[in-house]
C-alpha cells in the first residue's frame, strides 16, 4: 500500500481547514449564518499575514545591511562630507520653528581653496614614474648586515620598513655625495659673500649656454643619454703630454706571465688583458677600482694575441696553435675553431679584424694571408705575397688591406677583388715588422725591425709619391707594435726587446713628447698598448703581468 493517499487533499481545502481552525477559535465568524462575511474576514487576515511578513523581511534586510556596513563600511549609504553636520543643524530649532544657530562656512571656504592651491602646485610637481608596492610590506634588519649599520638613528633600532629604509639610504648618499656649487648657474647669486669681488656672472663672462636657461630645458637634456660635454676642438700641443697615472687597470688580479694583449671595448668602459698565462680578463675601467668582472681559462692555448670584434659582441683568441678560440661575449660560451681545411699552418697567432666586422686576416705560411669570415669562421679566400708576412693592417673600413714582410715592401689589397692594387718599397726598410693605420685612413706607419718607423700619407704613396712625410728613429730595436689614437694626433710607437722602449709622437708636428716615458718611472718592457674609443685613457700591457693605466687629460671623453 503505498504511503501517498489515493485521494489528497487540494492545497485550497487545507488552507480554508486552518483558516477556519483560526476562525472557530477566535469565535468572530460563524460559517453557517453568513458565509460572505466570512470569506471577507479570511481575506482580512491574510492580508495581516502578508503584512506581518513583509515587516520581518524589512527588518531582517535592515539588520542585515547593518552587519554589513559595519563590518565593510558604509557601502549602501557613502558618507559625504559636509551632509550631516547641515541635516544636524537644520533638525536643531527652536519652539517658534526658528533655528538656534547656523553654520559659517565662510572659513571653511577659505581652508578649502588654501588646499585646492596647494593641491595645483603638487600636481605641477613631478610625480614618480614607478612605486614599487613591495616597500610598504618589506621589512629589513639593518642591525644583521655590518654596512647598514650605519642606517641606524638608534644603537638598539634593528628593524625598519622599507620605505623607511629607501629614504635613510638617498639620506646617506646625498651626505657621501654632496653637490657642487659651483656647477648651478644660480650660485652666484647664493653666494656671493663667498667671493672677494661681487661682479656678476656676465660680467665675469660666465653666462649658460643656448638653450639652457631655464630648468625646464635642463631637466630635458638630463633625460637622454647624449653626450653633455662636447669634445675639445682645441689641437693637442707639442711638447710636453698632460696626463697622470691610474691605478693598474688588472690591479685586483694581476698576471702570472706577460701581458701580449690589451684592448678597450667600443663602449670604453670594458678591457680585456690576455697574456702567457693563458687567462683572458675583463675589467670595467673607471680609473679608481678598475673592477674585475670575468676570465676565462683555456687550457691548451698560451695567448699570443686577443681583440675583441669592433662590433662588441664576440673576442678572436689566438696563441702557436693551428687552432684558434672565439669567445661569445653576450651568450659566455668559448668555442674552438680550426685547424683550417686545406692549410697547413702550426701557427695563427698573428691577425687583424676588419672594422666592419665581417672578416678576419690571419697570417700564413710563405707569404699567405688566410681571409677568415667571422660569421661562419671558415676560410673564403687567401691572399699571396712575393716574400713572407709579418704584419697585417686594414684600411677603407675593412676593403683594403695592408700587408709588409721580410721583402721590405708595402702591399695594398682590395679585398673586393682580392687582387694587389698596389706595391712599394718601405723607405730604408729591409724587413718589415709592423704596420697601422689611422681610423680615417689618410695616414699609415711602417716599422722595421732596425727601429726606424716611417709615416705616409696614404693617398700620397698609392700615387706614386714614395718619400715618407716623417721618419722616426727614436727607437734602436726591432717595432713590434703600433697604435694611432681615436683622432690621429698621437701615435705610440714600441719595441719589446728593451725597458721603457715607448714614445709616443705628436703627430701634427712629429715630434716626440719629452715627458713620456716618465721619468722615475719603470715600464718594464712593454709589449702592447691601447688608447680607448675617447682618447681619455692609456693602457699599457708589460712583460711583468701587469697593465698601467694612463689618464690623457687633453681628452673629455674615455
Amino acid at each position: 500500500m503505498s504511503l501517498i493517499s489515493q485521494n489528497p487533499v487540494s492545497r485550497n481545502k487545507v488552507k480554508f481547514k486552518r483558516d477556519d481552525e483560526v476562525v472557530s477559535i477566535n469565535g468572530d465568524i460563524n460559517d453557517t449564518e453568513n458565509g460572505l462575511e466570512s470569506d471577507f474576514e479570511i481575506s482580512k487576515l491574510k492580508k495581516r499575514k502578508k503584512e506581518k511578513e513583509n515587516q520581518i523581511e524589512v527588518e531582517q534586510e535592515k539588520e542585515i545591511k547593518k552587519l554589513e556596513s559595519f563590518l565593510f563600511g558604509s557601502i549602501y549609504s557613502p558618507l559625504e562630507f559636509g551632509k550631516q553636520v547641515e541635516e544636524k543643524a537644520h533638525d536643531v530649532v527652536a519652539e517658534d520653528g526658528s533655528a538656534l544657530f547656523f553654520l559659517d562656512s565662510s572659513t571653511n571656504d577659505v581652508e578649502l581653496s588654501e588646499e585646492s592651491d596647494y593641491e595645483q602646485k603638487t600636481c605641477k610637481e613631478r610625480k614618480a614614474a614607478w612605486v614599487d608596492e613591495e616597500e610598504e610590506r618589506t621589512v629589513i634588519n639593518i642591525a644583521k648586515v655590518n654596512r647598514l649599520r650605519k642606517l641606524r638613528k638608534e644603537e638598539d633600532e634593528s628593524v625598519i620598513s622599507g620605505l623607511e629604509y629607501v629614504s635613510r639610504l638617498r639620506a646617506q648618499h646625498a651626505k657621501l655625495n654632496p653637490g657642487t656649487e659651483w656647477a648651478k648657474l644660480d650660485s652666484g647669486l647664493r653666494n656671493d659673500h663667498g667671493y672677494d669681488d661681487e661682479s656678476s656672472d656676465e660680467e665675469k663672462g660666465v653666462v649658460a649656454a643656448s638653450g639652457y636657461g631655464n630648468g625646464e630645458v635642463i631637466d630635458d637634456i638630463l633625460r637622454t643619454n647624449e653626450d653633455l660635454v662636447v669634445k675639445s676642438r682645441v689641437k693637442l700641443l707639442p711638447g710636453l703630454l698632460e696626463y697622470s697615472r691610474l691605478v693598474d687597470a688588472n690591479a685586483e688580479e694581476p698576471s702570472n706571465g706577460p701581458i701580449n694583449s690589451v684592448q678597450f671595448h667600443r663602449n670604453a668602459q670594458l678591457l680585456l688583458a690576455a697574456g702567457l698565462d693563458r687567462r683572458i680578463r675583463f675589467f670595467q675601467i673607471d680609473g679608481k677600482r678598475n673592477t674585475k668582472i670575468q676570465s676565462v681559462f683555456l687550457e691548451d692555448c698560451p695567448i699570443r694575441k686577443a681583440s675583441f670584434v669592433p662590433d662588441g659582441s664576440q673576442v678572436i683568441i689566438a696563441g702557436r696553435r693551428k687552432f684558434f678560440y672565439c669567445f661569445d661575449l653576450v651568450k659566455g660560451k668559448v668555442d674552438k675553431i680550426g685547424p683550417l681545411v686545406g692549410r697547413e699552418e702550426k701557427s695563427l697567432e698573428v691577425f687583424e679584424i676588419s672594422p666592419d666586422s665581417s672578416t678576419i686576416a690571419f697570417l700564413g705560411n710563405e707569404g699567405y694571408i688566410l681571409l677568415v669570415s667571422s660569421k661562419t669562421k671558415e676560410l673564403i679566400g687567401a691572399l699571396k705575397m712575393n716574400g713572407t708576412v709579418r704584419s697585417l693592417a686594414f684600411a677603407d673600413n675593412g676593403n683594403q688591406l695592408l700587408s709588409s714582410g721580410g721583402d721590405g715592401e708595402v702591399y695594398h689589397w682590395d679585398l673586393r677583388t682580392r687582387t694587389c692594387i698596389h706595391k712599394a718599397v718601405d723607405e730604408g726598410c729591409i724587413n718589415g715588422t709592423a704596420l697601422c693605420t689611422s681610423l680615417n685612413g689618410r695616414m699609415f706607419a711602417a716599422g722595421s725591425d732596425s727601429g726606424i718607423v716611417n709615416v705616409y700619407n696614404r693617398d700620397e704613396f698609392l700615387g706614386g709619391k714614395r718619400k715618407p712625410i716623417k721618419t722616426v728613429e727614436n727607437l734602436t730595436t726591432k717595432v713590434d707594435f703600433m697604435k694611432f689614437n681615436s683622432d690621429a694626433q698621437i701615435l705610440a710607437i714600441c719595441s719589446t726587446m728593451k725597458k721603457n722602449s715607448l714614445k709616443l709622437i705628436h703627430v701634427p708636428s712629429f715630434t716626440v713628447y719629452s715627458n713620456w716615458p716618465p721619468l722615475n718611472k719603470n715600464l718594464q718592457y712593454p709589449r702592447c698598448l691601447d688608447f680607448s674609443p675617447g682618447g681619455g685613457f692609456m693602457a699599457v700591457g708589460n712583460a711583468a703581468g701587469k697593465v698601467l693605466l694612463y689618464k690623457l687629460h687633453h681628452y673629455n671623453h674615455a
